[in-house]
């Protein structure tokens, strides 16, 4: 397993985000290019999500008035320059020895938001330190109540101001073509915020038992946890992996701060609708009660527009952002933001939107299957 090319190997930055994605694939060996840029199954979700996107028109209008436009908002408090936040990624030194750090740098460049991964490969104090856009923190739960606070503790402790519960992978999906490619992290590299977590201690299966509902089940959490932990978490939490709109409503009854509206980029249940068709139901369902932010198949502004114009407040990039730091590091990831937010702002000036609240639903024609709620 190799990782990609370094910043020293870089010459010269690709010009579009299309080449950033040509240099990535190329240039990253195939087991982690499976890790990163795959799906699971036959990866119709991952297909769909971007397919869904891209089926999505745009209404242009002409000769508004543009002046004193821009992208800038803010979230739950953090003031960003535009609404495209890095999402969580697991293990980023495989992608440049840098890892988390250079893409902390990259998004605070750029003036926008991070979550880190509770699998980041690199200390989330250490991460912090190049980057206070990283200012939020991804968690799963953990194998008790305890311990998933002890790590939401740490991580206020550590400046975070907001905590990110991923709830649509209690089990990781069917991944063909990392099983294919023969993924496996080398031993040097591990989840390290998660050094000194309680695992589970399971004793060998009986004929006929599951090891999924038999033995693991029990440990997955519920939604009376979710409660339990935005109840007594240092800082607000939002959920991510909500598809359907009584899951967004449930976990507004629950405390959450947020809803993020992801199916894990197409690396959990192959199948599952994409994220786009599930955004305006679940918006309608929320009522503005929280921020709805969405995931999955971001890969160009225009596709940043038309979230926006379905009622979301801010989306979330993965892949890109893997595509610039495999490239060139802290300079490839910095880059690629730039690019998308450049590609945000000439499609709001074509479509006639000053800025984000003038993005509304009549900028966008739909097709069959998704809701105009």
């Amino acid at each position: 397993m190799t990782q990609a090319r370094s910043d020293s190997d870089t010459t010269a930055l690709p010009a579009t985000l299309a080449s950033y994605q040509r240099a990535a694939r190329e240039g990253l060996a195939r087991d982690i290019a499976a890790y990163f840029l795959e799906g699971a199954g036959q990866q119709s979700t991952l297909q769909r999500n971007l397919a869904d996107l891209e089926a999505i028109r745009l209404r242009p209008r002409v000769l508004r008035d543009l002046r004193g436009g821009g992208t800038g908002l803010s979230l739950l408090g953090q003031r960003l320059a535009h609404p495209i936040l890095a999402a969580p990624m697991a293990y980023m030194s495989l992608l440049h020895p840098d890892g988390e750090a250079a893409l902390a740098a990259a998004v605070t460049a750029q003036g926008g938001g991070m979550v880190l991964s509770a699998q980041a490969s690199q200390p989330m104090e250490a991460v912090r330190t190049h980057g206070e856009g990283c200012e939020w923190f991804q968690l799963y739960w953990q194998v008790t109540p305890e311990a998933t606070l002890a790590l939401a503790n740490r991580a206020a402790s550590a400046g975070f101001s907001a905590l990110v519960l991923t709830v649509d992978a209690p089990v990781n999906g069917v991944r063909d073509a990392e099983i294919e490619a023969g993924f496996a992290l080398p031993p040097q590299l591990r989840a390290v915020n998660l050094d000194g977590m309680p695992t589970p201690r399971l004793a060998p299966l009986d004929d006929g038992e599951s090891l999924l509902f038999d033995r693991v089940a029990h440990l997955l959490p519920t939604w009376e946890d979710v409660a339990w932990l935005c109840k007594n978490a240092p800082l607000p939490v939002l959920l991510k992996g909500i598809l359907d709109p009584e899951d967004a409503h449930a976990g507004i009854g629950a405390g959450a701060a947020g809803i993020i509206v992801s199916n894990h980029g197409g690396r959990a249940l192959d199948g599952a609708l994409s994220s786009i068709t599930a955004l305006p139901d679940i918006v309608a369902r929320v009522e503005g009660a929280v921020p709805v932010l969405m995931d999955g198949g971001i890969r160009r502004g225009v596709d940043v527009l038309k979230a926006l114009a379905l009622g979301a407040t801010a989306v979330l990039v993965g892949r890109p952002l893997v595509h610039g730091l495999a490239v060139a590091g802290a300079q490839g990831a910095s880059h690629v933001l730039r690019l998308l937010r450049d590609e945000l702002e000439v499609a709001m000036a074509l479509t006639g939107c000053a800025t984000l609240k003038d993005i509304t639903r009549d900028r966008v024609v739909l097709p069959a299957g998704i809701s105009p709620s």
